[in-house]
């Protein structure tokens, strides 16, 4: 409350809105958004996404699984259609995320490709996408981008770090092993719990390093057992 006046300060960026948006682009690396959005969706209570077209049709190359866009339909690629999300037309600018006015909790962008990458780090909306990205930079809220490619050229590597230096997270689609995933699904939930770390979102995809430390000094998280997302 402000001193003398009666009247309640509201930090609006730390209150939650329950909403969270997703863009999804054609770039290698279907499986991290669909281990994603599965989490997602049960701790949002809206989830916008924007795919491209390229995007659908990676998904259907990599995971085998088609995407309905009218009626929307994700049975086949998230096992469910979430009542709470929203598949946006990627070329409608008159939709909430385009607009600065519309509050939301961050924007994940899983996986990212170069060329998205580029066009964001150098202002250039030309799709829903990158527009929601944009919004996202002026209004300081969370924005978390997940590239997918190897190698990185030297403009790559640059427009990764001016989206750094803007504020941005980079969560690069580098897995981890240390917690012995032992499918395709486990080792793709190492990057997911990375994003998720970076939402502040409690999770139990991958066990913490050392929190079950027998006390050896080596961090062991041998015989951790990992929950595992559908």
């Amino acid at each position: 409350m402000a001193h003398g006046t009666g009247l309640c300060r509201v930090d609006w960026f730390n209150l939650s809105t329950g909403r969270l948006v997703v863009g999804v682009t054609g770039a290698s690396g279907a499986i991290y958004a669909q281990r994603f959005l599965r989490v997602a969706v049960r701790h949002f209570r809206e989830v916008y996404l924007t795919m491209s077209e390229q995007a659908i049709q990676v998904a259907e190359t990599e995971l085998g699984a088609r995407i309905g866009r009218t009626p929307l339909d994700t049975g086949e690629w998230l096992g469910e259609t979430p009542p709470g999300l929203r598949l946006l037309d990627s070329k409608d600018f008159f939709t909430p995320p385009a607009s600065g006015s519309f509050r939301h909790d961050g924007m994940v962008i899983v996986p990212c490709s170069m060329g998205s990458a580029g066009r964001i780090a150098h202002g250039v909306s030309d799709d829903l996408l990158t527009r929601a990205a944009d919004v996202c930079l002026k209004e300081g809220r969370p924005l978390i981008v997940v590239p997918r490619e190897m190698p990185m050229s030297t403009i790559m590597l640059r427009n990764l770090t001016t989206l750094a230096e803007a504020g941005v997270r980079v969560i690069p689609a580098c897995p981890a092993w240390y917690s012995r995933p032992r499918t395709l699904e486990e080792l793709a939930d190492t990057v997911v719990a990375r994003i998720l770390q970076s939402l502040g979102i409690e999770h139990g995809l991958v066990p913490e390093w050392g929190a079950d430390d027998p006390g050896d000094g080596t961090g062991s998280v041998a015989g951790s057992t990992m929950v595992q997302e559908p």
